[in-house]
């Protein structure tokens, strides 16, 4: 009898505390997920050799969306770059140069509570403010002249965009499936689809995406791994291309030389019909019976 009240006592402590650990992942995920960089209301932005313009936009809940504008001398269209989740534009700007040497303006704005931006951060108030500036960027520049590239984090939302837009193509560096997936990695125990406020399905939102799609992963990339590109690759196989980083890691995969090209053959090179004729395109391998 003591042996079948210490057994349901245990049971009952160990329930106990898995509720209150999500209870605790519930409420404190934002603070757990997210690595934002607070940046004073008077600090000023400098990268060598760049023309930058900073900007605030008013959102209709009466946050602050910063950003800032790389420019070029008659540019061939702008980049609108969505970050990744650590810090904020400050140290994401020295990437901009990978498109404004190609002669595109640069766009790059920090999300709600990092940088200067303000406002309550959930993933429908992202998605909100992206689209603003990305309505703001086509009052001046026809979307065929738009580029979205997405790094990590900014993958998702950049897809999102794209699928309710017609930019010129999506560019995603080091995608996820969706963020529930690369949260179940860490905590398989846990009912993320139940708890999760940033579900972020990106291969729901791929699947309406009409322009042109590249992914860019390295192989091994310990965060979100190579197989994940390979999965969103095949979602609409028929206009998306897979780029391959051999070994690039990821966060490093603008240290290889490899990115570089790749990136500048997506970015400069206009894409051209394949003449299928003459080719072996028809021809079938014999099988043995």
């Amino acid at each position: 009898m003591f042996l079948d009240l210490d057994w349901k006592y245990m049971l009952t402590i160990v329930l106990l505390v898995y509720l209150g650990v999500n209870v605790i992942v519930y409420f404190l995920q934002d603070y757990l997920m997210f690595k934002p960089e607070k940046l004073a209301k008077d600090f000023k932005f400098h990268y060598e050799n760049q023309e930058i313009e900073e900007y605030n936009i008013e959102t209709r809940d009466g946050a602050i969306i910063n950003g800032l504008r790389f420019k070029t001398q008659n540019p061939k269209g702008v980049v609108f770059y969505l970050k990744g989740n650590s810090k904020s534009i400050k140290g994401w700007g020295k990437f901009a140069v990978d498109f404004t040497r190609h002669s595109y303006d640069v766009v790059m704005v920090d999300y709600r509570g990092f940088g200067k931006s303000t406002g309550r951060r959930t993933q429908k108030a992202i998605k909100r403010d992206l689209q603003l500036v990305y309505n703001k960027l086509r009052e001046n520049v026809a979307e065929k002249y738009i580029i979205l590239y997405g790094r990590s984090l900014g993958s998702g939302f950049a897809t999102k965009l794209a699928s309710m837009n017609n930019p010129r193509m999506l560019i995603l560096d080091a995608p996820y499936y969706s963020l529930s997936k690369v949260a179940k990695k860490y905590v398989p125990f846990m009912p993320l689809s139940l708890l999760i406020k940033f579900p972020m399905p990106t291969y729901k939102w791929l699947r309406y995406v009409k322009c042109p799609v590249h992914i860019i992963h390295g192989t091994d990339d310990k965060l979100i791994p190579y197989k994940t590109s390979v999965k969103l690759s095949k979602i609409q196989p028929a206009i998306t291309t897979l780029h391959t980083v051999i070994g690039g890691g990821h966060k490093n995969l603008n240290t290889f030389e490899s990115y570089h090209k790749m990136l500048e053959t997506i970015i400069t090179v206009k894409p051209k019909p394949v003449n299928l004729v003459g080719s072996s395109i028809g021809v079938k391998h014999s099988t043995k019976k």
